[in-house]
């Protein structure tokens, strides 16, 4: 029977040496039911839950309305890493050709890569090797030499792939997108996040006003960077890339290429999904909440709290057709 989780843990009062009943759940799955204290032994105390991985001790974090806490070793857990890395260099990710699932495995069995950072300096310490790639079984001159030349296409990536590849938690395709563009390079990203482990509360507040962007997002970001793990990794893979500023959608001559828009109140001549991609598809950032950082709000009927800010913040505001005939100019 599993006691993993915390609250059911403590109401329980489950302790180690502890008699307890126990009972088949659905009539499948034991489950601790209750403690027999007559039992107890006099020297018992609480059990201090764990909020360090068993396995890199890193801090092990329970987010607000969850039930279980997780590692934050993130690159480096032992517990965690191949799966992460097999993560790292799939097709929405780094995407190299011949360093698969099957390989990556093979690699990190082998001791040849351990880290994000092993890949790229492969080819190097391969020159220098006893057993060479070329020679090793299922590998020849031909495979060895493509699954490199893929390594070294793969240096050169576009933001948003690293910070996907990163394989941090509540954080997809679509929102390493939205910091990308919110943040253009990884120096500012790192910078941004590792202040908000600090306490930034500016940076946070900025963080949460990128649309779709939460405080679930917000923490787990933070608490990646907050770990010496991670950033030492990152400090040893970082310098070995080619990291690109991700494409806007369009044009970068625009007017509206580079601003940061919200959207506010009902919109009538074209629906609020249809104008955000209109926004971002002029290199403009479309926000959530109004900031200091806002340049534009385009107020709909019945706009609230968001128009007041942005008065009282003195962002400009334009009316839904005025923001129309702004979509059109160009610079």
């Amino acid at each position: 029977a599993t006691l993993h989780n915390e609250d059911e843990f403590f109401r329980k009062d489950i302790r180690v040496g502890d008699t307890v009943t126990i009972q088949r759940a659905g009539d499948v799955i034991p489950q601790v039911v209750s403690v027999d204290t007559q039992k107890r032994p006099e020297d018992s105390k609480p059990f201090p839950f764990p909020d360090t991985c068993p396995v890199c001790q890193s801090h092990a974090i329970r987010a607000e309305g969850e039930a279980v806490r997780r590692c934050t070793g993130g690159l480096t857990c032992a517990a965690q890493v191949l799966e992460r890395l097999k993560h790292f260099v799939s097709k929405s990710a780094f995407d190299m050709d011949g360093l698969g699932a099957k390989a990556m495995e093979q690699f990190y069995q082998d001791g040849l890569i351990q880290s994000p950072s092993d890949i790229f300096t492969f080819a190097e310490r391969d020159k220098g090797s006893l057993t060479p790639l070329r020679n090793k079984e299922g590998w020849g001159d031909l495979s060895a030499r493509n699954l490199f030349e893929a390594i070294e296409k793969a240096r050169r990536v576009p933001l948003s792939r690293l910070i996907y590849a990163l394989v941090i938690r509540h954080v997809g395709e679509v929102t390493a997108k939205r910091l990308s563009r919110h943040y253009g390079g990884f120096e500012e990203f790192q910078r941004a996040f590792t202040a908000i482990a600090n306490g930034d509360e500016a940076q946070r507040e900025e963080a949460l006003s990128i649309e779709d962007i939460g405080p679930a997002a917000v923490d787990e970001i933070a608490g990646f960077f907050e770990e010496d793990h991670n950033r030492e990794e990152l400090h040893r893979l970082i310098p070995q890339l080619d990291i690109q500023a991700d494409a806007s959608p369009e044009t970068q001559n625009h007017a509206l290429s580079g601003k940061t828009l919200v959207f506010t109140g009902t919109l009538t001549k074209m629906g609020r999904v249809e104008a955000k991609a209109r926004a971002e598809s002029l290199g403009a950032k479309v926000s959530g909440s109004v900031s200091a950082k806002t340049d534009m709000l385009i107020a709909g009927a019945d706009a609230g709290s968001k128009l007041k800010k942005a008065q009282e913040l003195g962002v400009m505001i334009l009316s839904e057709d005025e923001w129309l005939e702004q979509a059109k100019e160009t610079a």
